[in-house]
């Protein structure tokens, strides 16, 4: 059972489980689940105790769980919920966290019935934010997967810039990018990419639109590749033709702003303090009420994860942690700017790990 294929975060998991006096946790996220022991499905659970680590999935998986996912015991399920209080039964689970944040009721409910008419009776723990508090943390292979992510992205972002003419739609754009990104071995994006011209720029979750591109507005372009299943996230703000000297002094505001979070991050500090260096910046330049987002995000399996790096982020950053740092500013009617790089926290000081071009005036 020793022949995991990620030893350590079973280990870290299973020390988890003492400190929060859980028997064993029941896993049912899907990005946990391949976290945690390698298996990627769209069907399937995991059981995990101290001595035990068992793969729960349809007969549809079982022969693929078994080949990504060394070490575990993989049992074939139906339909039918008993194969939980089986394994209760089995390994005599008095305490058995489930994933609050990820379970639906219904399905819960279901569970809870099939334990009961099956003399299973463990008391069902709620449990919280687990799996993402563990993969806040990238080891050496993670780093490099996510790495690869950012390198297609950047490229790809490059490419995509490189091409944008006055008349082109912003979804015409984002093909662009989209294409260039499968082009260069990525299985898919990472999320719908943004591409917003002008008062769209306002919005910082503007939907792509049939809007043309035109000279001397601010276009902002949101967009990442997923690459092994990590993700890659980078935003530029572009202005085709000549820039205006507002564009150009909200512009210098945000990569002042990001510079110096970027510059000044240390491990040990909270989300909240890495939030508040930028957060100063924009606000002493007038524009307090322009920057209503968080300045970041943790990344990886998921385009947003923790650490979280915003107003209310009270965790502390520390070495080994991915995020993105992204100030901006919005003014509608007018347009958006926002720089979004992502960092590593190594040695106390964040290291860059995005290196597409900025604009430069």
């Amino acid at each position: 059972m020793s022949d995991f294929r990620f030893p350590s975060r079973v280990q870290k998991l299973r020390e988890r489980l003492t400190k929060d006096e859980l028997d064993a946790i029941f896993i049912s996220n899907g990005e946990n689940r391949r976290y945690v022991s390698g298996f990627v499905s769209s069907a399937g659970y995991l059981l995990v105790t101290q001595n035990d680590a068992v793969i729960c999935t349809d007969f549809r998986y079982t022969e693929q769980a078994a080949q990504q996912a060394p070490g575990w015991r993989v049992d074939r399920i139906g339909g039918k919920s008993d194969w939980l209080a089986n394994l209760v039964n089995e390994f005599e689970i008095k305490t058995l966290g489930f994933e609050s944040d990820d379970m639906t009721v219904a399905t819960l409910e279901r569970f809870k019935k099939a334990l009961k008419e099956n003399d299973a009776t463990p008391e069902l723990k709620p449990t919280s934010g687990i799996g993402v508090d563990l993969r806040a943390y990238k080891d050496a292979g993670e780093l490099e997967l996510l790495q690869c992510a950012i390198d297609i992205g950047d490229k790809a972002f490059e490419e995509t810039a490189a091409q944008l003419a006055v008349g082109m739609t912003e979804k015409e754009a984002a093909w662009i990018f989209e294409k260039a990104v499968r082009e260069q071995g990525a299985e898919s994006i990472s999320f719908e990419t943004i591409v917003a011209i002008g008062p769209n720029a306002a919005r910082p979750h503007h939907a792509t639109s049939d809007s043309k591109l035109v000279e001397g507005q601010t276009i902002v372009f949101d967009c990442g590749a997923r690459y092994q299943g990590y993700c890659s996230d980078l935003t530029r703000t572009v202005v085709l033709g000549k820039a205006d000297d507002e564009v150009k002094r909200v512009y210098d505001i945000v990569l002042t702003a990001q510079l110096a979070a970027i510059d000044m991050v240390t491990s040990g500090m909270t989300g909240e303090d890495c939030d508040a260096i930028a957060r100063k910046i924009i606000t002493e330049a007038g524009h307090e009420n322009d920057f209503g987002h968080s300045l970041g995000h943790g990344l990886g399996l998921e385009v947003h994860e923790n650490p979280g790096v915003g107003p209310n982020a009270k965790g502390k950053l520390e070495n080994g942690m991915p995020f993105t740092i992204e100030p901006g500013i919005y003014i509608p009617g007018w347009g958006g700017v926002r720089i979004e790089d992502v960092v590593v926290l190594e040695n106390d000081k964040a290291r860059v790990m995005s290196h597409a071009a900025k604009m430069s005036f």
